[in-house]
């Protein structure tokens, strides 16, 4: 007999833009290790910050009213594709927060969401060829139980402060 490997319920994905939230903001950041919500941020550290600035590659990448709509299509549609279930979106000026039932290890979807999103953006003309658009990686955390799924959920559609005009 085989073991049993049992299937989170869903996966948090979030996915932050390149060089708007870099280790030692003054804001705070957050690592593989401390990236549940309400999980204490790192401490800013200006020389950390400004080291990690120097390291940039290309500008910061905000995305305006266009960019997050488009973002926000390209995932739904990649969703739709492969049968994927959204459970909850928003996508932000600096990263997008979604919560998915996918057959796959929440690294590759995570992959394929920010390859779809960039290919939208550059198809739409809201990013120029050189630039980045996303951080290297982004955060996955698997849900396994009902009241995750739901608190999770709540969290990224109202936990993530006023609607934005012209988007999600």
């Amino acid at each position: 007999m085989g073991t049993y490997a049992p299937t989170p319920l869903a996966f948090f994905i979030t996915i932050t833009t390149y060089g708007t939230r870099l280790h030692g903001d003054p804001r705070g950041t957050v690592t593989r290790q401390r990236n549940q919500p309400g999980t204490p941020l790192l401490p800013p550290n200006v020389r950390r910050h400004a080291r990690e600035r120097k390291l940039l590659c290309s500008l910061p990448f905000l995305m305006d009213a266009a960019a997050r709509d488009v973002v926000r299509r390209a995932i739904e549609q990649t969703c739709e594709l492969r049968s994927w279930v959204i459970h909850a979106i928003n996508v932000r000026t600096n990263h997008v927060h979604i919560v998915v039932t996918a057959s796959l290890h929440p690294e590759a979807v995570m992959r394929s969401l920010k390859a779809w999103s960039t290919r939208w953006l550059r198809e739409h003309g809201l990013v120029q060829p050189a630039q980045h658009v996303w951080t290297r990686h982004g955060s996955t955390i698997y849900l396994w139980k009902p009241d995750q799924l739901q608190a999770i959920c709540r969290y990224v559609v109202e936990g993530q402060g006023d609607d934005l005009a012209g988007g999600t």
